[in-house]
């Protein structure tokens, strides 16, 4: 008699309580998971889970609207500023190659009419003439200065920054008269490169009002 009256004291449970009661446990979880599944499947649900990925997709599209646009606008303005610098640069370059025409005729020293008249040429082996005859100047120039040497190579190792500054420049033009000499046809010139050069040349002599 004692032993059932504590069993409805303390139910099924060894601590006296339905909670610890593994049976009540199992059945409870159960249950609630029953109804989580019922709810998400139902149709409240549902339409909730729909509004929420309709307004995640609004979002997400918004933002890629966005980055397209952007995308558009930074890629028209580096076209606009690409187009700006060519045209920029086609100016530069007429105004240069007018100039040098121009000298061709008013040039003091004859021979620079020569290069200019071989740089502006048709003729791909015209341009390589045309720094040929701009170092043959350059000797003549150094010679002028009473640099020492039988060629000019010799006259550029006698000389130094201090009483010729334009050394590391002649050096450069210089050694691509020589690729040109060595080389003949193997050596590929453009007309762009040719100009480059040649201006270099036209750098040196103006420094020193041989042009």
């Amino acid at each position: 008699m004692e032993t059932a009256n504590q069993n409805d004291i303390f139910g099924d449970s060894i601590f006296g309580s339905s909670y610890l009661n593994p049976e009540y446990l199992f059945d409870k979880i159960t249950f609630y998971i029953k109804q989580f599944f019922l709810y998400i499947t139902s149709e409240q649900a549902t339409n909730v889970w729909k509004t929420v990925l309709f307004i995640f997709s609004m979002f997400f599209l918004t933002i890629i609207c966005y980055v397209v646009i952007r995308m558009f606008e930074i890629r028209a303005k580096e076209h606009k500023h690409l187009h700006h610098e060519i045209d920029e640069y086609a100016r530069n370059k007429a105004e240069y190659e007018k100039r040098l025409r121009e000298e061709v005729g008013g040039s003091k020293n004859v021979h620079w009419g020569l290069v200019l008249n071989y740089l502006f040429s048709q003729h791909k082996s015209d341009w390589k003439l045309a720094i040929i005859e701009a170092d043959a100047m350059l000797e003549g120039l150094l010679e002028q200065m009473g640099f020492q040497g039988d060629t000019l190579g010799d006259r550029l190792k006698s000389a130094n920054q201090e009483n010729f500054p334009q050394l590391t420049t002649a050096w450069e033009v210089h050694t691509i008269r020589n690729k040109i000499a060595h080389e003949g046809l193997a050596f590929e010139l453009s007309q762009h490169e040719a100009k480059r050069v040649i201006a270099l040349y036209e750098q040196i002599f103006h420094g020193y009002g041989y042009i």
